[in-house]
């Protein structure tokens, strides 16, 4: 098990892992077969290090996959602490588009793992969908959405973000398409909801 499951890691320890993490995204997104011993180097941690913190690359792929998960639905609540319902559900919106692009890039890796350990549903979709049910609800509270959307509608209606093409210009066309599903969630609000590039900052 590792070092972070039972007692807090070292301030050091920790900002080695998360380095790991950060190298490993952009290392991996580039190219699905990635050597670990790249990442590690570009971490700037010795192999010994690196497999305290992932015993196998496997492990590190997973990791990576849950880590930004859990980074996308930790900003769910930091968007609700600055922002109005509504800017903060369609600010976060854009956060997971960026993820669905890194995740593209991720595919192939993903797919490897998957087959050896089943499904990825487990991994980091009960943190994104307590990130959802915050944001369903804090805009249900101030009249800002219909009532009733549920975390699953919401899957439904976005799912289209994991159609683009992550190396074509895809940022002005999940741009307009999050627009579409926030109107659509907006329609029949008890408060009216202002149009959606009024609720974008």
């Amino acid at each position: 098990m590792d070092e972070e499951r039972g007692t807090p890691q070292r301030p050091d320890a920790q900002r080695n892992r998360e380095r790991i993490l950060a190298v490993a995204l952009t290392e991996l997104t580039r190219s699905a077969d990635a050597p670990v011993s790249a990442i590690a180097k570009k971490a700037g941690v010795g192999q010994g290090t690196f497999y305290r913190n992932f015993p196998n690359r496997e492990a590190l792929v997973l990791e990576v996959y849950r880590y930004e998960m859990q980074q996308v639905a930790d900003t769910a609540a930091q968007l609700l602490s600055t922002r109005t319902p509504d800017r903060a559900l369609r600010e976060w919106m854009d956060r997971l588009a960026q993820y669905a692009m890194a995740k593209a890039g991720l595919a192939d890796a993903l797919r490897t793992t998957a087959s050896r350990y089943g499904s990825l549903a487990q991994l980091g979709h009960g943190p994104v969908t307590r990130g959802i049910t915050l944001l369903l609800h804090a805009n249900e509270e101030a009249g800002t959405i219909r009532p009733g959307v549920t975390p699953d509608d919401f899957a439904l209606a976005i799912a289209g973000l994991w159609q683009l093409d992550p190396h074509s210009e895809w940022q002005p066309r999940a741009a307009r398409l999050l627009d579409l599903v926030m109107d659509g969630l907006r329609a029949g609000a008890p408060g009216g909801g202002p149009p959606s590039a009024e609720a974008r900052p």
